[in-house]
């Protein structure tokens, strides 16, 4: 057991394997029926919608607020090291997130609707508007921002600085943005925005 959870990809590997087992031996999964599809969409959704809200919330309520306290000899661990992989997972998981979720919404046949914020479908709309407009945040106002305040592309200092604080304020955006964000995903099928 140690071999495998001592690696990333055979624990996660290994997780997948658990769950076929367990749907083996308890599922009654019809892998042909459309709605396995749009449930296995949905799965994904949620899967890579934990990756990028957590890692967000990693930013916001961890790193971000740590980060002064941490000694500048120390600062290059996190900033050569842990920052860009966490960013890199970070805009990627959004980026799934928000393709996961329109497929599901075509999957289910609401797509349309719910980008229209059509009756009845205000709840998810909103949510996947609040979600797209994050996702867009990611890729091109944080992520080319944190390239200059990380030292990833050349950058005078004051640049840097200023691009620190765009990124900082811009992931904060996206942590507000992130409640209703969750609270309309959910919502939809429970009780719409009352």
């Amino acid at each position: 057991m140690g071999s495998i959870l001592s690696s990333l990809s055979k624990t996660v590997i290994a997780g997948f394997i658990l769950l076929v087992i367990i749907v083996a031996i308890f599922g009654n999964v019809n892998f042909l029926e459309p709605a396995w599809l749009a449930f296995a969409f949905r799965w994904l959704h949620v899967m890579v919608g934990v990756m990028w809200i957590g890692l967000l919330w990693y930013f916001n309520f961890v790193q971000i607020p740590c980060m002064p306290r941490i000694s500048d000899e120390h600062k290059p661990a996190i900033s050569k090291v842990i920052a860009p992989e966490a960013l890199f997972w970070f805009r990627y998981s959004a980026l799934l997130t928000v393709v996961t979720g329109l497929i599901v919404a075509w999957l289910n046949g609401y797509g349309h609707n719910a980008l229209m914020l059509g009756e009845g479908y205000q709840a998810i709309g909103i949510g996947m508007w609040l979600a797209i407009i994050m996702a867009i945040n990611v890729w091109f106002v944080i992520w080319p921002n944190q390239k200059r305040a990380l030292g990833i592309v050349d950058a005078e200092p004051e640049i840097k600085a200023k691009s620190a604080k765009v990124a900082m304020l811009t992931s904060r955006t996206n942590t507000l943005l992130s409640v209703p964000m969750l609270y309309l995903m959910v919502a939809q099928q429970n009780v719409g925005l009352g």
